[in-house]
């Protein structure tokens, strides 16, 4: 190995259910190949000898940040020596994007156009304002959001998100294009709000004008404390859940097509599942599939996009648009499904869709009244 490698340290946890204790590590990250090695410092000795793992790459290591490693999901809780904190604080830049009602039927677009970005989505969730959280919201604008945008916040859902990378809010800025539709539409029609905007203030989405805007932004929507109702309405409804493998390349094709074929997606959240959590969410296919255990492991591998779909007849439509589990089967049968163009294998499905017409209810509510009471 060569002396000047570049290695980045980080301070992990990991919580052992067995034990009921959380353990704490030191973590070196290798970028050069993507490698890692972890050290006990309380029992003094090496937990994980250097090894690959193929998955984990810059883009998915910061602080807060949860990793899958030996099937241990670890969670960054610091850095771990002054440079790796020098050199990423300057790279992890962060910002607030929002994808505003009038923008609904677009959100796979803009979450494609994120994820080609080379930015990060650290944290995602469909929330309902107010008139009086949209009213706060917009008092706090350094751009003097005013009554007339605090009104249209207000009218649906939007989806918040924090994005993460070297220059966030820059980045986010430029893709969104000038406030103005109209200068948006003139000077940058390759936009964000050059291609979707309607006027001034149903102009598709909004961001963080500055890094110190964008700590006020995330705390309002993700702060200790914001506990948003689910946006999840509990009926004529099915789950999706879009799996780590299929998230990061093709999360928002998918979602695009879902509305595409006349879904309506009611509730969406990011979810990064712990062992447990994926135990229990599949615990019904325990003994009935060869690779449940493999299933748990892909799911709690990173972040999942999850949904309450819905539609008349929600469940069986679903399937349809989702096709068979193998996607190999896909592929010579249904083509056109989630699963024949996005799939891997019988674990890499690209999505998990609820099977029963009466477990559609149970599974949005796994999530979205049991898990999200505890997020």
């Amino acid at each position: 190995m060569p002396s000047s490698e570049e290695k980045f340290a980080f301070h992990v946890e990991w919580f052992d259910q067995q034990a009921d204790v959380i353990r704490r590590y030191l973590m070196s990250f290798f970028p050069r190949d993507s490698s890692i090695s972890m050290f006990d410092m309380k029992n003094n000795r090496v937990f994980l000898k250097r090894s690959e793992y193929a998955d984990i790459t810059m883009a998915n290591i910061y602080v807060g940040a949860t990793i899958t490693v030996l099937a241990r999901q670890l969670k960054i809780i610091d850095y771990g020596d002054e440079y790796t904190k020098r050199v990423l604080t300057d790279q992890k830049g962060r910002t607030l994007a929002m994808v505003k009602p009038d923008a609904y039927n677009n959100i796979g677009q803009i979450l494609d156009a994120v994820g080609k970005s080379g930015l990060v989505i650290g944290k995602l969730k469909m929330i309902r304002m107010d008139a009086a959280s949209a009213a706060e919201f917009c008092c706090g604008q350094e751009q003097g959001l005013g009554p007339e945008d605090a009104s249209h916040l207000s009218t649906d859902v939007c989806v918040v998100m924090e994005l993460i990378g070297k220059d966030a809010v820059a980045i986010w800025q430029q893709m969104m294009g000038p406030n103005s539709a109209a200068q948006a539409k003139a000077e940058a029609p390759k936009s964000i709000r050059g291609a979707l905007a309607a006027d001034d203030v149903r102009n598709a989405v909004h961001g963080s004008s500055s890094n110190e805007t964008a700590t006020m932004e995330l705390d309002f929507f993700f702060g200790e404390g914001r506990n948003w109702p689910t946006t999840a309405i509990f009926n004529n409804c099915t789950l999706c859940v879009i799996r780590p493998h299929a998230l990061v390349k093709s999360g928002g094709e998918i979602v695009s097509r879902i509305l595409a074929d006349g879904f309506e997606i009611s509730a969406m959240c990011l979810w990064e599942l712990d062992q447990a959590s994926a135990e229990e969410f599949l615990e019904v296919y325990k003994g009935v599939l060869p690779e449940y255990s493999d299933s748990v492991s892909q799911l709690c591998a990173g972040p999942c996009l999850v949904m309450e779909v819905r539609q008349e007849d929600a469940v069986m439509a679903f399937r349809k648009l989702v096709g068979p589990h193998d996607p190999e089967v896909a592929k010579h049968l249904r083509g056109n499904t989630l699963r024949a163009q996005y799939g891997v294998d019988r674990c890499k499905n690209a999505v998990h869709a609820t099977d029963l017409p009466e477990d559609g209810l149970l599974e949005v509510e796994y999530f979205f009244n049991i898990l999200y009471g505890r997020k």
